[in-house]
């Protein structure tokens, strides 16, 4: 884009780097100290183990063909769907 003085268009330009610092900053206090991202996981691994455990058939069905079509994840082997 030409910067002559005839530009129906002005330049704008804003560094948002101070605001992005502040904000994960913000992210990071209301997480708190005793935050735990590891935990965090294995608590969703265990969730998603309830959620698809004791499928019936027609359940199971369903559930293998998300997985197939690539909508849900496959599950590692040992998992309650598998």
């Amino acid at each position: 884009m030409s910067q002559d003085s005839n530009s129906a268009y002005a330049v704008f330009e804003i560094d948002l780097t101070l605001e992005e610092t502040r904000r994960r900053a913000a992210v990071m206090t209301a997480l708190g100290a005793d935050w735990d991202p590891p935990a965090v996981m294995r608590g969703e691994e265990e969730a998603y183990d309830l959620l698809y455990s004791g499928l019936d058939e027609k359940q199971q069905e369903t559930y293998d063909m998300l997985v197939e079509a690539e909508i849900l994840p496959r599950r590692r082997s040992g998992h309650a769907a598998d």
